[in-house]
């Protein structure tokens, strides 16, 4: 091994872009502790700007995550993988990885593997059940990280959705008056413990959730992005058997091709989890919505004009 690091999703548009922000920002820890340097898979139709601006050297390799050939090449003498692109993807990551002998992976899943309602867990359940038995049985090291809904950016596909809402809707229409909670994560505080995890090795072999600072309300958490705005925001609120059953009758009047059933019981599904063993493992300490919101606010209203 010549203790290379491998990194998928180092361009995505969620988390990726914050990890390398906090590798160059520790280059010389880096070059220390992973002699061999930094390689990023990447897409041919990635933007790799921040990669190439970035003051750790990134040795860049170009092919898709679901090309079994192009990932043996990627790994022949990687020592570490960091698999951030997604969980879907992630049997093609272990796969390779036993082929080439990595010696540890760490795999950024989602807590979507504790929901109750089947198609939301199950598929998680499953990858996680696979890659877990291929670690264990080809003696690697394996950690798998758990983040709640992203947010931080207008391209989190996630809060930026409900800052739409709120800036362009007179009214914000909610099921059970939105009084459920979440514990939304900033991206940076994700790519700050990616890094503590790859940089302390006590960390392998454990599964961490990685949640955002404390519980908050869907209600509160539009209230704050109202504030952000400037807006009082006014809720509309739809009982939940009525909302339900509005999406059966969608389901069925477009013939099974709608299917809003399980995203409806979704939204009334609590969704705050502890962060413990990340805080006792690697000092772990997330900021809270209201903090954290501030700046994606400000982002959205530079990009609206």
């Amino acid at each position: 091994m010549s203790d290379i690091l491998a990194i998928t999703g180092a361009t995505g548009k969620k988390s990726g872009g914050g990890i390398v922000k906090i590798l160059s920002a520790h280059k010389d820890e880096v070059s220390t502790k992973l002699p061999g340097g930094v390689r990023a898979l990447v897409r041919c139709t990635s933007n790799t700007s921040k990669i190439d601006e970035s003051l750790l050297h990134f040795e860049k390799m170009y092919g898709e995550l679901t090309d079994s050939i192009f990932l043996e090449q990627a790994f022949q003498g990687v020592d570490t993988v960091l698999h951030i692109s997604g969980l879907t993807l992630t049997p093609n990551i272990v796969d390779a990885a036993v082929k080439c002998h990595v010696r540890r992976l760490i795999c950024v899943h989602t807590t979507g593997i504790y929901s109750k309602y089947k198609s939301a867990g199950e598929n998680y359940r499953i990858i996680d059940s696979y890659v877990e038995k291929q670690c264990q049985d080809n003696n690697i090291a394996l950690t798998i990280l758990r983040p709640t809904m992203i947010y931080g950016n207008i391209s989190d596909n996630n809060v930026v959705k409900f800052i739409k809402m709120v800036d362009r809707l007179p009214v914000m229409p909610v099921v059970n008056g939105a009084r459920y909670v979440l514990q939304p994560v900033h991206y940076m505080d994700l790519s700050e413990a990616y890094y503590s995890v790859l940089m302390k090795e006590n960390t392998a072999n454990h599964n961490y959730i990685l949640s955002g600072g404390e519980p908050i309300s869907l209600r509160d958490m539009l209230s704050e992005i109202g504030n952000c705005l400037g807006k009082k925001v006014l809720f509309i609120s739809c009982p939940f058997p009525v909302a339900y059953a509005g999406a059966w009758v969608l389901y069925l009047v477009t013939f099974k091709k709608k299917d809003y059933r399980e995203k409806v019981q979704r939204l009334c599904e609590p969704r705050a989890y502890p962060h413990d063993d990340a805080k006792r493992d690697f000092g772990y300490s997330p900021r809270n919505f209201e903090i954290g919101i501030v700046d994606e606010v400000e982002e959205y209203k530079v990009h609206r004009g």
